[in-house]
This record gives structure tokens, sequence and C-alpha cells, in this order.
């Protein structure tokens, strides 16, 4: 599943490309709005919450959109066309006027949804039924103010939890996907499974805030989290397993996923810079910042 990072550039670049264009034709290829036709409407602008994405549109209609583990939108020039092998995946089309250095009523750039899991069109003044139930979003405007103090609230009101599955939960807070719950818990010394109760809360919610950021707003920082773009070197424990610690030198476990549970996501971890609760070494400390 995207990150929450991934879909903020996303929703940038929707946007930066489709805001002040007018539809001259949508295409919606999920039965329940095979009729929806947004001809005419124009495109107010896109923004993220979390992992959903707000493409909102003159009249008060917005098109909520989830990426999920493979969805995608891609944003054709004028005159460019998808190539035929992809039609089958389209789910949602937005052929467009005017644009950035375009004249009104010029042939604009084309938005195309693919295989996208969730499609829905709502009332922009309803957008609180499909997102509403979000914790505080790490890369929203709203962040510094109370974001932080709301989902250090929400995470501690489950203490029985693993501190991962709570990270992850985005009821708590939205944004944080598998990438970063590990890499915050190894920068923080938690194993992923130490229970929410015995973990300083705001030390964690404020690195992973600022890991986001970090990723959305340095050039060539997308995803890095050791401040190393060599490959293999980028990231701390994630897709490291087998392989030395960066830090200790031990090797790096993993435990698979289990389908059909949203609770037991593939997790990475160093044994020793991350003790499992309860053993000798357990400590919940940090072992220093990675950016």
């Amino acid at each position: 599943m995207p990150e929450g990072d991934s879909v903020y550039l996303v929703a940038r670049t929707l946007d930066a490309k489709l805001r002040g264009t007018r539809v001259r034709r949508s295409d919606f290829r999920v039965p329940r709005h095979a009729t929806a036709d947004l001809s005419g409407r124009a495109v107010l602008g896109t923004v993220s919450r979390g992992k959903n994405l707000l493409t909102r549109f003159e009249g008060g209609l917005t098109l909520h959109t989830h990426l999920r583990m493979d969805g995608s939108w891609t944003v054709l020039s004028p005159g460019k066309v998808l190539p035929r092998r992809m039609e089958p995946d389209i789910r949602v089309l937005l052929a467009t006027t005017g644009g950035p250095g375009l004249a009104d009523g010029a042939p604009g750039p084309t938005a195309v949804a693919l295989t996208m899991p969730v499609v829905e069109l709502v009332a922009t003044d309803a957008e609180g039924d499909v997102v509403g139930h979000l914790g505080p979003d790490l890369l929203g405007d709203g962040w510094g103010e109370g974001g932080a103090e709301e989902a250090v609230r929400r995470l501690a009101a489950r203490p029985e939890r693993s501190i991962k599955v709570a990270l992850l939960d985005q009821r708590n807070l939205a944004g944080i996907g598998n990438l970063w719950a590990d890499e915050t818990c190894f920068l923080r010394g938690l194993h992923p499974s130490t229970p929410v109760g015995e973990v300083d809360l705001p030390p964690v919610v404020a690195l992973a805030a600022r890991m986001l950021r970090h990723s959305v707003t340095v050039p060539g920082a997308y995803q890095v989290t050791t401040g190393d773009t060599r490959r293999g070197a980028q990231h701390w424990v994630v897709g490291r397993a087998g392989k030395p610690c960066l830090r200790c030198r031990t090797t790096i476990s993993v435990e698979a996923e289990v389908v059909g549970d949203p609770e037991r996501r593939r997790t990475w971890w160093c044994p020793r810079c991350q003790p499992a609760p309860g053993s000798a070494g357990a400590r919940g400390a940090a072992v220093g910042p990675g950016l």
C-alpha cells in the first residue's frame, strides 16, 4: 500500500496539472458511477488526506480515490494517449481543456486512474463521510495545530496494542505505511511488537512526522531514511532481511505478512538494536536520527 508521502506527491502533481482546467469528457468505468458525467465542470484542485485523494470540482462534487496496493494516476500531455494494452486497467478518465500555458478551450491534459480500487463521487461538503474517521494527517496543513498531540492521545487509547500496528492504524494518525512504521521503530530502538503502553509516544510521533515531511520537501530524499541514496543503503531495516544492520552488523530479521490479517504486515527489525519486549536488552531508547 502506498505511503502517505507517495499519495501527497500524487496529489501535488494532479493539483498542479489539473487545477483551473475544465472537464470536456469524463469516463467512469466502475459500476457505481458508470453514468456519471463531469463534463463542463472546472477542476478546483486536489488534496491528499492520509492515503486518500480528493479531487474537487465546480458545483460541489468531489472525486474520492484510494490507491490501495496497485492503483495509480497518470496525467497525459495534450494529444498523448495511453498504450492500448493499458485500456482494460482504466477506471476513471478525465479529459480537460485549458490549463497552465494553454488558452481557454484548448485541449488540456488528460488524467487517468488505473486499477483504482476505490472510486467515489461525493458531495464536497460531505467529504467527512469518507475521510472523517482518519486521525491527524502528518502532511496536512493542520498538523502543527494540535495534530501531534491528538495523534498521541489516539495512540495511547489502546496501550495493549503493538506500536507498529498502532502506527499503521490510519484512525490514529494518517499517512504512515509499512516502510515508515518499521523505519520509525528502528530509529526509536523499539521492537515492532512493543506494547504502546511501554512507549514514549511524543518522540515517536514527532520523528514520523519529520521523516515524512523530509521525504516530500527535500530533493532526492524521497523515502530515504538513512541519508544515503545508494542502492541498498537507503533504509535501515526495510528490505534488508538477512543483511547486516547498518549500525551494529547484526543480521536483520523479517516476519512475513499474514494474508487477510491487516495487523500482521511484513515486518523488518534488528534483533540487537530493537530487542524484543521483556528481554534483557529491551530499552525502547532511540538509536539516533537517520535524517
